[in-house]
């Protein structure tokens, strides 16, 4: 499970993996295998001309002081085709502009609005041949090695852009990793290699932004963070992977093994030495070990996995340690049935925990955080569709609500409304975003 290091950034994987339910359900698939958004099909000439989204996304955070955080437009345009035979490409691209900067000028600090305000992002670009029985893919591409329903808890690989914290939809926090990957197939046996010269990292955004990580701080002090440090881009900071799996008797099972520099970043802490404490982010070295289950039951699917993490830091409440960290082995699992009742509509339940190895008693989290999400999606009409997402925590009162409808008003368009509900202590998954409730709307024209 890619939880982060401290439960600050506990919250944001374990909350992504649980409101990302909501979203597609498992998009891995072999290297020539229909990977492409709704929006995309595959490439059978030359070139397949230019598609994707380009959508206006609109919010308004409730709390205190409320303001509007989000005004952005978002263009994700892509194409696809062939170079003669066997040989496949594709570009993408993402530009963004966010003009809340504008109307909110003093708001946000300046390395947030330099930041958000206008942002134009490589998305996958790579080329794919084959020979034999194997498949090969160079570039910059996804990789998504979770098998249940957009949970992170296997999906190691991908980063993500957390400046939204989990907020946005799974396609759109996903980052591509400039990666050679190697598929091998043979009957129901399957094999992956994976290797990444040059590793992408979770991007947590700026100092001030709406849903930075920050770090807890005691009463009589404050706290300042230094420029992120990421990995020197060497051949020790490599990430290289292999995945196995397996089709026997309807039942789909995988194990892998990931050795990599973290994407998640922890916040390491310099020696206190006054009021004022100074954290930097930076990327342990880890290893990573886990498998995945799904079995369909015609109308109930199971699915489960779970992922050995060691190597990974953790925040510590403790002022006289010498890092605020300390580094914990973990074992995270989740399983959840999704079942597809009448009148089109699909009730998920999940349930999720992370067990913590010779746990020390100044560690945030304990030493079994466990939680559960609960999503209920129902089409009201022919283009109308409802949907109401619960995540939360079973060992504090800490939780995050998300309602939302949709309407497909028209051929390629949609237009969505919804919430965003955080509650709980200051310390808790959801509940250090007590105050950053918040309304949206969103107009998505797919083409």
């Amino acid at each position: 499970m890619s939880f982060p290091p401290a439960l600050p950034r506990l919250t944001l994987i374990a909350a992504a993996c649980f409101s990302l339910g909501a979203q597609a359900a498992d998009d891995r698939e072999s290297l020539f295998g229909d990977d492409l958004p709704v929006t995309e099909s595959k490439a059978e000439s030359s070139g397949s001309g230019i598609k994707g989204i380009v959508q206006f996304e609109l919010a308004r955070t409730t709390g205190d002081p409320d303001h509007w955080s989000k005004m952005r437009t978002r263009a994700d345009l892509a194409s696809q085709g062939k170079l003669g035979d066997g040989i496949k490409w594709k570009l993408g691209a993402r530009i963004d502009y966010d003009a809340v900067y504008s109307v909110e000028h003093n708001f946000y600090p300046g390395a947030v609005e330099r930041d958000q305000r206008f942002n134009i992002d490589l998305r996958e670009n790579y080329l794919d041949f084959s020979a034999g029985s194997f498949d090969f893919r160079l570039g910059r591409q996804h990789v998504v090695w979770g098998e249940m329903v957009g949970l992170f808890f296997a999906d190691v690989v991908s980063a993500r852009d957390l400046r939204e914290f989990i907020l946005p939809d799974f396609d759109q926090m996903r980052t591509p990793q400039w990666a050679a990957r190697a598929e091998y197939f043979t009957d129901d046996f399957h094999a992956e290699v994976l290797w990444i010269p040059v590793a992408t990292y979770d991007n947590i955004g700026k100092t001030g932004a709406e849903f930075y990580p920050f770090q807890p701080v005691p009463p009589g002090f404050t706290a300042r963070y230094r420029s992120e440090d990421r990995p020197a881009r060497n051949l020790d900071n490599m990430n290289y992977g292999l995945r196995l799996s397996t089709l026997q008797n309807g039942w789909d099972i995988s194990g892998f093994y990931y050795r990599s520099s973290d994407i998640n970043p922890t916040f390491y802490r310099d020696p206190v030495t006054g009021p004022s404490l100074t954290y930097q982010a930076r990327h342990d070295r880890i290893h990573q070990a886990g498998g995945t289950l799904t079995k369909d039951f015609g109308s109930v699917v199971l699915k489960g996995e779970g992922v050995y993490t060691r190597g990974r830091s953790f925040t510590l409440l403790n002022l006289i340690d010498t890092d605020g960290v300390a580094r914990q082995n973990t074992f995270d699992w989740a399983a959840g049935l999704d079942f597809t009742l009448g009148a089109d509509t699909r009730l998920n339940f999940q349930v999720f925990q992370r067990q913590f190895f010779n746990h020390q008693h100044d560690l945030i989290a304990d030493k079994h955080e466990n939680g559960y999400s609960v999503l209920v999606n129902s089409k009201l009409l022919a283009n109308w569709e409802a949907q109401a997402l619960l995540i939360a925590s079973t060992n504090r009162t800490d939780w995050l609500f998300r309602p939302r409808l949709s309407w497909n008003f028209e051929r390629n368009w949609r237009w969505l409304i919804g919430a965003d509900v955080f509650k709980g202590p200051e310390l808790g998954m959801f509940g250090r975003y007590d105050q950053r409730d918040r309304v949206y709307s969103e107009v998505r024209y797919s083409f």
